[in-house]
């Protein structure tokens, strides 16, 4: 069987209607140890071929992620839509502080490089993975424009940019996709960014669609964290607010009860009932889950299950003050001071 698909951008890239979010492969959640990445991602990529899950998510900043795909896509190279992004140096891990860099210079030098690792000689859709205020967002997206006349990269995206930054972005090149985090945790870009993707024709690719794993109904305590996942220094997963947070999952595990479907089957369809252009990249390393996650393409949803699931809220930010700040800066709100 193969997974409908849908059209990103006013360029019309096709995918698949879920993608898979290769960070998984970068170990965010501390499970070292515990898996053969090259074997895992043949698995995955095996399994994402005769799903049609065609869009591949990765980036520079990943850790080994690319050179995984790269090897993983092997031979195979034109069954999928491979993505990266380039941006990030230096990631705001413990509180350090993030540093971007979204100059012409080193975009291009982060192009080869991930053509390279990625054993490939163009990139279907290159992200900004980060914008960069000290940069003209119309320097940055123009050199990303040269890379499209050249022919190494097909189609150009945004991760996290506001509103403004989108806009005059598109003013220089068209715009496939947006990615950024939406889930039935995580909403905050419904009210001003939402509507101006509408509006441009911009495709939405959320990551973290299932809540950074809450969604999936597998985390049932604080307990389940392991002590190096990042997860437990989160508002979302703090002591106050877990428990809280937590009891909205039997919302989500009451509707998949009635559809037969997962918790996390759930989720994903209600990202994908948001809009026709919308395709969720959840990452895992098992592929057993990767194939749950992709089946929630073929899962529909009533409007009385929308509606309570539109219900849901949460308590605390998706991270800690210093990350919220962090990414403020990401987003181009505040300049580095």
């Amino acid at each position: 069987m193969s997974i409908t698909t849908r059209f990103l951008g006013p360029d019309h890239l096709e995918v698949g209607a879920i993608g898979y979010g290769a960070m998984s492969f970068a170990n965010p959640y501390g499970q070292n140890g515990e898996y053969d990445p090259d074997m895992m991602a043949r698995e995955i990529i095996d399994r994402a071929a005769k799903l049609g899950v065609t869009m591949i998510d990765t980036a520079d900043g990943y850790g080994a992620s690319e050179e995984i795909v790269g090897r993983a896509i092997a031979g195979r190279r034109d069954e999928f839509v491979v993505a990266t992004k380039f941006g990030i140096v230096s990631a705001p891990f413990g509180g350090a502080e993030a540093r971007i860099d979204g100059s012409p210079a080193y975009a291009r030098r982060q192009l080869e490089r991930s053509l390279r690792r990625l054993g490939t000689d163009h990139i279907d859709l290159y992200y900004q993975h980060r914008v960069d205020p000290t940069v003209p967002i119309e320097d940055t997206v123009g050199a990303m424009a040269e890379f499209v006349t050249e022919g190494k990269v097909r189609h150009i995206g945004l991760s996290e940019a506001a509103p403004d930054t989108i806009r005059r972005a598109a003013a220089v090149h068209p715009i496939t996709a947006l990615q950024t985090e939406w889930s039935l945790w995580e909403r905050g870009i419904e009210d001003e960014i939402l509507p101006l993707t509408r509006e441009l024709g911009i495709g939405i690719v959320p990551y973290s669609p299932l809540g950074r794993g809450a969604l999936t109904g597998a985390i049932t305590s604080r307990d389940d964290l392991k002590n190096e996942d990042h997860r437990s220094g989160m508002p979302w997963y703090s002591e106050e607010n877990f428990d809280r947070n937590l009891s909205t999952v039997d919302i989500v595990r009451d509707i998949a009860a009635d559809l037969g479907a997962t918790p996390g089957q759930v989720a994903l369809a209600w990202l994908l009932a948001k809009a026709p252009d919308v395709v969720p990249i959840p990452g895992t390393r098992r592929p057993a889950f990767f194939e749950e996650n992709s089946l929630a393409a073929d899962i529909t949803l009533t409007e009385d299950h929308i509606a309570a699931l539109e219900g849901i809220t949460v308590t605390g930010d998706r991270e800690h003050d210093t990350a919220v700040a962090t990414q403020n800066w990401f987003n181009g709100v505040t300049p580095p001071r």
